[in-house]
């Protein structure tokens, strides 16, 4: 696989085999993605990568976690701006309701959209979870340079024949994911991210968000 077919390819997979992922791979694709760029090589991510038995006691800490604080504990930082402009609120509308459409829950069955929303916290049926913290002391341009380290990341999973998807939904349960990890008062956790085999056969992988044309977001000059 060349690198324009793992970037056409790579896509948010939210149903996935019961299949287990070889470790050797995993330890592999983590240490090659360090070699994404960092703003002065700061290299700020801290990943951890959590399967089998500890995975299976992180996904009934969140069984219950949900029924206790249905809307998360108090956030670290603002997945989103609280006022998203367009043409970003149309986008994230988008592609919520192209979701739900290919699961065929209508808008007004709220109850249906949570408990299915639920299933973001047991990784979609994922055997391997993986998290990025970041120290507190880091700037918006290290927040950067851990995106380019999880799309690297996802790339290599694609080359790999794996597929993912990440999840900054983990955001909203900040404390419990420190406890779990026991991840230092002076990190903060970015993400999760869900890896593993993809499960052609779930509805909701039939959902694929679509992108603007190019002259919506690019300016060429000179050239």
């Amino acid at each position: 696989m060349d690198v324009s077919e793992a970037v056409a390819s790579r896509r948010s997979v939210r149903g996935f085999l019961d299949r287990p992922v070889d470790p050797a791979v995993l330890r592999q694709i983590v240490e090659k993605a360090s070699r994404a760029p960092s703003g002065g090589n700061l290299q700020p991510w801290h990943i951890d990568v959590v399967g089998g038995d500890a995975l299976a006691g992180l996904k009934r800490i969140m069984q219950s976690r949900i029924m206790e604080l249905p809307k998360g504990e108090p956030t670290e930082y603002d997945i989103y701006p609280r006022e998203l402009p367009e043409p970003y609120s149309k986008y994230r509308f988008a592609v919520g309701e192209e979701l739900y459409r290919a699961l065929g829950i209508p808008r007004e069955d709220k109850m249906r959209r949570l408990m299915w929303f639920a299933r973001n916290f047991q990784f979609f049926g994922a055997p391997v979870a993986l998290f990025c913290t970041v120290r507190r002391t880091m700037g918006p341009p290290q927040w950067s340079d851990l995106g380019m380290y999880l799309q690297t990341l996802m790339l290599l999973l694609r080359e790999a024949g794996l597929d993912s998807c990440p999840q900054e939904c983990w955001a909203i349960y900040p404390a419990t994911i420190r406890d779990f990890l026991a991840i230092p008062e002076d990190r903060m956790l970015f993400t999760g991210m869900a890896i593993g085999y993809i499960d052609e056969a779930d509805p909701a992988n039939a959902a694929r968000a679509a992108r603007a044309p190019l002259e919506d977001f690019a300016t060429f000059r000179g050239i």
